[in-house]
């Protein structure tokens, strides 16, 4: 007969319930993160070509809803089409690799300063509920902070790779090569271009949609009311979509800056002008009104300043 041990060691062994490893957890998240950007790389991709102002193909008429005729730039499908015509299917991919490398990165650091912080605030009891929104939005600012610090430089990278669909330029290649590019060129601080309007773009978007979805679900929404629980769990969410419209503007001009008089015919004269800071960038686009330019994927309409007459 077995001995005791080696029977309890055997049902042990043969446990089909057991409970996954960090690590397991961990390749999967990064392995569901790779899938995800890679399945919505096309969509980043043509949004890029819009934010820098590359328009190859012409407008199309249409009416409004009232009957007014417009013109109407391609939309996404009809982007990608053309992408797919000059490239071929892969085109639609190009600058993916540095996004799966930002991808992971950015889970690992997370995961990583999300134990630390965790452990910080088990240390701090909140007695009041905004004093705990302020201090999960606290933590959160940070995490997002060191993540968009580990993972820019790649961002750049992706950036520059599909910009240069504009020019057709093959400058950069390899991310081996576009670090060695961007390291001799311009240093350390070339992987840092646009660092600033992101970072204050996000921690602009965490702020103001947690402190909203707070002051909602405690003044707005009545304890009374039969579905509050369910409104209350959709208002972040909610304020999430309304508060990335507000801060679109900041990711404009974070990849503009990206671009911007980095060698790529997308960030140089006739397509751009060339910026001595974010803050120019901004000022400009403000005047050209083209603050949420990429915003939209369809019914995306010529500025009116451009409009030639459609009457005939």
């Amino acid at each position: 007969m077995e001995s005791a041990e080696n029977l309890s060691e055997q049902v042990v062994g043969a446990e089909p319930d057991a409970a996954p490893t960090p690590v397991d957890v961990d390749t999967a998240v990064l392995l569901l993160g790779a899938g995800v950007t890679a399945i919505t790389h096309p969509l980043v991709y043509v949004k890029l070509l819009i934010q820098v102002g590359h328009e190859p193909l012409p407008p199309t008429v249409g009416t409004t809803m009232f009957g007014r005729r417009v013109l109407y730039l391609p939309g996404f499908f009809s982007y990608a089409q053309y992408i797919v015509k000059v490239d071929g299917k892969g085109g639609l991919f190009r600058g993916l690799s540095p996004r799966i490398v930002s991808s992971a990165i950015s889970t690992v650091v997370r995961s990583k300063v999300k134990q630390q912080v965790e452990l910080l605030s088990k240390r701090n009891h909140t007695r009041t509920s905004l004093r705990k929104v302020v201090q999960e939005t606290s933590h959160e600012m940070i995490i997002q902070c060191l993540s968009r610090v580990a993972t820019h430089p790649f961002h750049v990278m992706s950036v520059r790779c599909m910009a240069q669909f504009v020019g057709r330029e093959v400058t950069y290649g390899s991310m081996f090569s576009s670090i060695v590019k961007i390291f001799k060129e311009e240093g350390v601080a070339g992987f840092y271009v646009g660092f600033v309007p992101h970072v204050v773009g996000e921690v602009l978007f965490l702020w103001c949609c947690n402190l909203l979805a707070h002051f909602i679900n405690t003044y707005a929404v009545d304890d009374s009311f039969s579905q509050a629980l369910a409104v209350r769990s959709y208002t972040k969410f909610v304020m999430g979509i309304a508060v990335s419209v507000l801060t679109y503007p900041f990711m404009l001009v974070a990849d503009l800056m990206a671009v911007n008089n980095c060698g790529l015919a997308a960030g140089l004269p006739p397509h751009s002008p060339i910026f001595k800071s974010w803050l120019h960038c901004w000022n400009h686009l403000s005047h050209e009104g083209q603050l949420f330019r990429g915003s939209s994927f369809f019914f995306r309409r010529v500025p009116v300043i451009s409009l030639p007459s459609i009457e005939d």
